[in-house]
């Protein structure tokens, strides 16, 4: 007579593989909708909050289902360790920011320059829902940032400003930042007066020399809106979640070196969970790279 010993199913451990697949199924569908699509950061948060609490249940499940293996041979092992590994991705993203929303500076905006940020071009705009923040930077944000990130600091290039103008342009295109606004890039680009006419804009020989006129009279007035400056804003997005962040970018000539300036802002809420400074960074590293030989102090 042939025994058979039948094994006892812990159910614990299939609800704890479905609520883990269910989880991991919504983060998915939540990160590709807000990379590729229009949800936006606020409602893209709730989702992975959510996604985060549904595998927050399935955890304590999948111990269970693996403790009655242990103990009684029960069966649901293999359904108890996928749900626990599928839970893991957005527990562990959400513990991640948890842990550097505690740990960094509340703060939304860096900058390299903090006595004298880079102005915005255009000021960014977005509707924060219920991700409410501060109506602007002020003094005590300025020296949070000096205090968790002094190693950020801007870069002084010995070089005419044209020169490092073409790196900063090659360093944004390689750091996937899209430049959306110019202002003063007529300072780097070359005179029109300087460039050689074409064949067919070439004016004919007169017959007649012309008659000088009077030269104009200079004026001494002051004139305001010319700073000198070059500023390039922009959009940058993180490469997994594409969270947005608002770029400019200053460059100004001092004799003969020209100094870069950087501001980054997160588009949505009041901590940018350290991710504006890795930004910063990166760019200028990129930065560096491409004007290998001309920095200066």
């Amino acid at each position: 007579m042939t025994v058979r010993f039948v094994r006892p199913v812990s159910q614990s451990a299939y609800v704890a593989r479905r609520l883990g697949y269910s989880a991991l199924i919504l983060f998915l569908l939540a990160t590709v909708a807000h990379r590729f699509g229009p949800l936006t950061t606020p409602d893209f948060i709730v989702l992975v909050l959510l996604a985060a609490g549904i595998g927050a249940v399935s955890v304590p499940l999948a111990i269970i289902g693996l403790a009655r293996l242990w103990q009684v041979g029960a069966e649901g092992g293999v359904a108890a360790t996928k749900g626990l590994l599928a839970a893991c991705i957005p527990l562990a993203l959400v513990a991640t920011g948890t842990f550097y929303y505690h740990t960094l500076p509340r703060i939304y905006d860096v900058s390299t320059d903090l006595a004298d940020p880079p102005p915005w071009i255009a000021e960014p705009q977005a509707n924060q829902q219920w991700l409410p923040r501060p109506l602007g930077v002020t003094p005590v944000e300025r020296r949070l940032q000096f205090a968790a990130y002094p190693g950020l600091t801007g870069r002084r290039y010995e070089g005419a400003i044209d020169r490092v103008y073409q790196g900063v342009t090659r360093a944004a295109t390689s750091a996937q930042i899209g430049i959306t606004h110019k202002e003063g890039v007529e300072l780097v680009e070359p005179d029109i007066s300087e460039r050689p006419a074409r064949e067919d804009e070439q004016a004919p020989v007169p017959d007649v020399a012309p008659i000088p006129l009077p030269r104009p009279e200079l004026s001494l007035a002051p004139v305001f809106g010319t700073s000198g400056d070059v500023l390039l804003q922009g959009e940058a997005r993180t490469l997994v979640l594409g969270l947005r962040f608002d770029v400019v970018i200053r460059l100004r000539e001092d004799d003969d070196t020209t100094s870069v300036d950087m501001r980054v802002a997160s588009r949505y809420g009041p901590h940018d969970l350290g991710l504006s400074e890795s930004i910063a960074e990166d760019f200028l590293d990129r930065l560096d790279a491409e004007l290998l030989g001309i920095a200066g102090g």
